[in-house]
């Protein structure tokens, strides 16, 4: 473990499509930042495609690629794993289907600077009205019942000292893990820094999100509350 290394963690959920041109993107528009990295593609979930294949690949060609694999699936248990095998003290976690490497080495040179706090995108553009609303709404909602400061629950990059510790605490194995996380940042005064993304490029496929996972997550973000009621601050509750 070394407070000189960067670990990036990407899950990958069947993106033969794109992965390959994600990670070689990664590599060579990581050579600006100042300090060694390590790229930490999780593949996980039902394994229908080459993805893990190329990964591997491309691990044997980019010292800087560390593929991880598990067999069940959920953004959030891809993310746990990454972070539980991730070597470096600068720990980041990201979807690699949108979030391009300029992007990426925004948020890591911020981190690196400001290690005593949280950097997490803030995306400005949705790719449809319906989005739009519906990540509106999910912020909304998750503001009110968690007093959180700031918005797009969601969005990543994000980039965290290991020494912020409570961030390597996170349960859920779902998308809520990304609630869950601003909710300790809360919880805990972690400062956190939000960097505007405006681009909204996706490398390939479509989105995972549907009304049903949307409701899921609404009603998830009730459930949550529930269980971290007795820490969250007064003003609050």
């Amino acid at each position: 473990m070394s407070s000189a290394l960067a670990s990036i963690v990407l899950p990958v959920y069947n993106q033969e499509t794109h992965i390959r041109e994600v990670l070689e993107e990664y590599v060579h528009g990581l050579q600006r930042l100042h300090m060694p990295y390590e790229l930490l593609p999780v593949i996980n979930g039902p394994r229908r495609d080459r993805s893990l294949e190329f990964c591997q690949e491309l691990q044997a060609k980019f010292h800087c690629i560390r593929t991880l694999c598990i067999d069940a699936g959920g953004w959030g248990r891809a993310v746990r794993f990454g972070l539980s095998e991730a070597r470096g003290d600068l720990l980041c976690f990201t979807n690699s289907a949108r979030t391009t490497s300029r992007d990426l080495l925004l948020a890591l040179v911020y981190g690196s600077v400001h290690d005593d706090a949280v950097i997490k995108a803030n995306r400005k553009i949705r790719s449809s009205a319906r989005r739009r609303l519906g990540s509106l709404l999910y912020n909304l909602e998750c503001r009110a019942l968690f007093d959180l400061p700031y918005w797009d629950v969601n969005g990543t990059p994000k980039v965290f000292s290991r020494k912020l510790s409570r961030l390597l605490e996170l349960t859920r194995n779902d998308d809520l893990i990304d609630l869950e996380f601003n909710v300790i940042c809360r919880l805990a005064d972690y400062p956190v820094i939000e960097i505007p993304i405006f681009s909204s490029k996706r490398h390939s496929g479509k989105s995972t999100t549907s009304l049903n996972s949307a409701f899921k997550m609404y009603w998830g973000a009730w459930q949550l509350r529930k269980t971290l009621l007795k820490g969250m601050p007064s003003s609050a509750q």
